[in-house]
This record gives structure tokens, sequence and C-alpha cells, in this order.
């Protein structure tokens, strides 16, 4: 594999980039003896999970670790490498100089939002396959130009809309399509997740007697964020495209999904999934008309996105009833909910995945013969007034093992979750969020992917990026 040298120049904050990674096309990978090596981008959170089902696949090696936050690699190391008795993984800071690394063939992003679709563009260009954690972008600019990148290199390009490998969203899918329940015309997206307050602090380093908690699904974490701790964090390079401001624990790990110029709130963070299954089992792309409500309830914090929020979206629909129109509804909890999804017994759900006390979370689907009632884990119909039970599916897959069968038979099929179609659903959640964020109703155009007669509107469907880190218009 020829490279370019794309390292231009060092500043103080490390490496100081000026031009796009090195552009490889028509390359493809070519491992010995079928050995994928992969390297994770991001390893908090999510990045920890990754690296652990990455390890578990045959002939599958992580190779190397990208973080911008240097205190988490001894750790990561020792947990997920040393103690397991296999070999330590490069380090990189930069994730540009990571992708100058010939002997990385794949690569998984699992930084925050604002992060995505410049990462997997930059990879892309350097001839590295790519899965990209949900949502894929951060707009809808980014979303179409991560398309064009994933369509004009010989790479694979893998969403992290992980419902996509499952055998109970494939045959959720094709009993909606197959016109067994009738016309379906309306699918809601469930988000029921219980979320505390994240509080209000000053800009700036904790104190060495401050603590600071955060919680991420059921587990709690106290992390000082002291000078010293923040001295060996590039955040500069964290926040990347992001405008530039003063470090605040309220803007950094996790709680940074709560700010737009990070994160995408509610809906696009646990949201996106159950987005992507109801425009999926729904069968449609881009609506015309969009409508959002909410708030921030309850707490008074530093949240600047909604903690509930409802969202409706209309889609035409030249084959259906008399308004020749589909809706998608979703809607955003953050606090006490009551129970919405059904079980097998037509009751409620079973406590299992991202179904609990605390949460409920999932997708329903009408239409004239019956509606069904969808969770991670399986889905159920129930048909006519009486709500009988009567058609099932479920079962869960592998959704990195895909990605590597994708890889090996250079085949986009083979991941399952198409780019295009983690943007679809990303498309949403921003034109959402617009609606919400402006206040209003808004009609959009499919074709041209802009709002009609709405400057203002439009010019959400982007942002200012801080240069170095710009996603490029040609890609």
């Amino acid at each position: 594999m020829e490279r370019r040298k794309f390292i231009k120049t060092t500043a103080a904050t490390g490496l100081a980039i000026t031009t796009a990674p090195t552009i490889l096309t028509g390359s493809r990978w070519r491992g010995a003896n079928d050995r994928v090596n992969v390297a994770q981008i991001g390893i908090r959170g999510m990045g920890q999970s990754h690296i652990q089902d990455y390890q578990k696949l045959d002939n599958v090696e992580v190779v190397a670790l990208c973080d911008v936050d240097e205190n988490l690699f001894a750790e990561r190391i020792k947990k997920h490498f040393t103690d397991k008795d296999l070999k330590e993984p490069k380090t990189y800071i930069d994730m540009r100089a990571m992708f100058e690394d010939k002997d990385i063939d794949a690569v998984s992003i699992t930084t925050p939002n604002h992060w995505h679709t410049l990462a997997a563009i930059w990879a892309i260009q350097a001839g590295k396959h790519v899965s990209v954690e949900k949502p894929c972008c951060h707009t809808m600019y980014e979303g179409q130009k991560l398309v064009e990148a994933a369509k004009k290199y010989d790479v694979i390009v893998q969403d992290g809309a992980e419902q996509r490998s499952n055998p109970s969203a494939i045959s959720m899918a094709d009993y909606l399509n197959s016109g067994k329940m009738g016309e379906v015309y309306m699918a809601k997206g469930l988000c029921y997740k219980w979320r505390d307050s994240i509080g209000k602090y000053p800009d700036g380093p904790m104190t060495e007697d401050e603590k600071f908690a955060f919680t991420v699904g059921s587990k709690s974490y106290m992390t000082p964020y002291t000078k010293q701790y923040l001295s060996k964090v590039d955040y500069n390079l964290w926040q990347g495209p992001a405008p530039e401001q003063a470090f605040n624990r309220n803007r950094f790990h996790y709680n940074w999904h709560w700010n737009w110029d990070y994160g995408n709130g509610d809906m696009g963070n646990q949201g996106v999934h159950e987005m992507d299954v109801a425009r999926w089992g729904l069968g449609v792309k881009l609506p015309t008309r969009i409508s959002s409500i909410g708030g921030l309830f309850v707490f008074d914090d530093a949240q600047n996105t909604p903690n509930t929020q409802n969202t409706i979206f209309e889609f035409a629909n030249p084959e259906g009833g008399n308004d020749k129109k589909k809706i998608l509804q979703f809607e955003v909890r953050h606090w006490i909910t009551n129970r919405e999804l059904a079980s097998k017994k037509g009751v409620e759900t079973d406590n299992t995945y991202m179904t609990s006390s605390a949460n409920e979370v999932g997708n329903l689907f009408y239409g004239s013969k019956g509606f069904m009632s969808k969770t991670v884990n399986d889905w159920q119909v129930f048909e006519g007034r009486d709500r009988t039970p009567t058609a099932s599916g479920g079962g869960l897959d592998n959704h990195y093992q895909n990605y590597i069968n994708a890889i090996r038979a250079n085949d986009q099929k083979l991941a399952k979750a198409d780019i295009e179609e983690g943007f679809y659903s990303c498309a949403l959640i921003h034109l959402g969020n617009i609606s919400y964020r402006l206040g209003r109703t808004l009609d959009f155009d499919p074709k041209t992917m802009k709002f009609k007669n709405d400057e203002e509107a439009n010019q959400l469907l982007t942002k200012k990026y801080r240069a170095p880190f710009i996603v490029p218009d040609k890609v």
C-alpha cells in the first residue's frame, strides 16, 4: 500500500495536520492468513465493549488504541490485553497519525458524535475499512458527505445500527413488508430511559477534594478532573470540529451527549436505534413534514438538549389509504414512565435488555389488521379487536462479526448496516431536532434534502467547523 505523508507540522498540542489523510483509491484488504487488524478509536464506555467484542472473533486482533485522554491507556491495556496474555496494542493520541499505520486494516469509531463523520471520512480516504458508531453524523451535511465517501472508495463502511444484524429486526421488517398486518400506516419509537440531572459546574479543572459522579446505564463513576488529570488530555483534539470552549466537566466524558455542540440529545443517543427500526419497519426514507416539541423538565441543570421530546414525521405514501401518507412518532422521556410495549403474554414486556424497571425502549407498529410490539430481543403481533397474539419472532446476531465477514469477502452487503441506511435514520434525528430548536413545524423536500422556503432551518442542516477539523465538501 503506497502512502503519502500527510503530517505537515508539529504544534504544542501535538500533531497539527493541515491536510487530509492520504487518499488511496482501489485498495483492498489483504490480510495474512485472513487475520484482520483492527484499531479502536475512543476507548471509554462503548469503546471498551468494542475491544472485547472484536477480541472474541477468530483471527481478529485489536492492534491499536487511539484516544485523546492518555489517562485511560494503562488501565485499558492491563484489563483488555496484558491480563489476558494478549499482545499490547500500539497507542495513539491523534487518529491522523494512526491512519498512517499500514498494519491497520480496519477501524472502529466510538468517539463523541461531533467526531464521527470526520474520523470516518479520514479513515476511508486512508484506505481503512470503517465501522462507525451511531449516529454516523452530527448534521445532515455530514451524513451526505460520509455517504459520498463510502461510495467513492473501495472499502467497507458499516453503520453502528446493530439491530440491522439481528434476526429479530430482519424478520420484523419482512413481516411488516409482507402485507400480513395490512396497511402499516404508523410506527412509534420509544426511548424512555431513566436519566438523572447532570448539575451545573464552573469552567475549569476540579480541585483535589472534589468528586464528580456520572452515570452510564446502571454504572456510576467518580472521576476527579483535576489539573493533573487534564494535563494528560489533549482537549484541543477532543473539541476537534466543535467551537473552542474552556474545559467543563459537563462538556466532557459522557455528559457531552446533552450539549448541541457535541451530541444530539437522547433521540440521537439511545433513540437512534429505535428510530432506525421505526423507519425500517415503516418502509420509508425521508419525510415531507416534521414537528417536534419538548423541553428540559424537572431539572435545572447544564443540559441544553431536551430530556423530554415528542416528534412526528409525515411521509408520502402513494399506495396508502385516504390521506396517502405514513406517520412516524418518536418520544423521549427521562423519568418515571408507564409500560407501553406488550410481551407475548400481552401484558407487559419481559425484563430484558433495554426493557427493565427503569427503562422502556422499543417500537410499536400499527396496521389495518393489528399492531406489533418490538423490543431489541423479539417482536409480537396482536390482531383484531381482541388483540389476539399471532405471529412472533426473535433472535440476536453479532454486528462485529458481520463487519469482519464483509471485509474478508469484500462485500458491503455482509456488513448488514449500510452507511446510507444509517444516514437516512440519522437524518430524521437532525430534522426533528431542528424543528424542536426552531419551535415550529417544517416542510421538507426529500429530493433536494432542503427545507421549503425556510433559510433559517436550512442553515441548521450544517454547522461551522473549527480549522483544521473541517468536513471536506469534496471527499
